[in-house]
């Protein structure tokens, strides 16, 4: 079986999983995320950090954001421009209006200014400790790290329900490992 056949029985089992944790957690594991903030091992101080609008049953990050901005941040959000190419990232601060992007994923206006992130607030279906996720299978957050991590550095943060780790992520030659991973239980450097 090929890796490309084997991620898609990964993410067919992956997808289940997570919207089963998100029936029980959606209420509260973005909270939890917020009150525990980003890992303090990392040592940043205020910088641009992108979230996400969760899409099907994401976590939200939408509460960390808040937190964030009340601690001098600027936020903004990922927006997909075309297939396999890096996102772009549009500032904008909770509360903000959003329109319809790729996806129906809603996304700040055209005119918001384009920002490069520090830090990352990655999706993912599943993930492991070595840092590896499981994406939709577009590669667009794989393209875009390593786009960023030649510009500058940024940390990757993939940010998930406890229930969507695994033991081993199928990788292939283009997957871009995460930094850090933050659960509603835990928050773990990757390697």
């Amino acid at each position: 079986m090929d890796i490309a056949e084997v991620k898609r029985k990964a993410r067919t089992a992956a997808s289940k999983r997570r919207a089963e944790a998100h029936e029980h957690l959606k209420d509260t594991a973005g909270i939890t995320l917020a009150e525990r903030g980003l890992p303090a091992e990392l040592g940043l101080g205020p910088g641009i950090v992108s979230g996400f609008i969760p899409y099907k049953s994401e976590i939200t990050t939408v509460p960390m954001l808040n937190r964030l901005r009340r601690h001098g941040w600027q936020t903004c959000l990922p927006i997909v421009v075309a297939p396999e190419q890096p996102l772009i990232f549009r500032a904008w601060v909770p509360g903000d209006p959003l329109v319809p992007g790729v996806w129906d994923i809603p996304i700040p206006v055209d005119t918001s200014p384009e920002v490069l992130p520090d830090v990352l607030l990655v999706p993912m279906l599943a993930f492991d400790r070595r840092g590896f996720r499981l994406g939709y299978g577009g590669g667009f957050y794989d393209r875009t790290l390593e786009k960023l991590r030649r510009q500058k550095k940024v940390v990757a943060i993939g940010v998930a329900y406890q229930a969507q780790l695994v033991d081993e992520v199928p990788i292939g030659i283009h997957d871009a490992p995460l930094d850090w991973v933050m659960t509603e239980q835990e928050t773990f450097a990757c390697g």
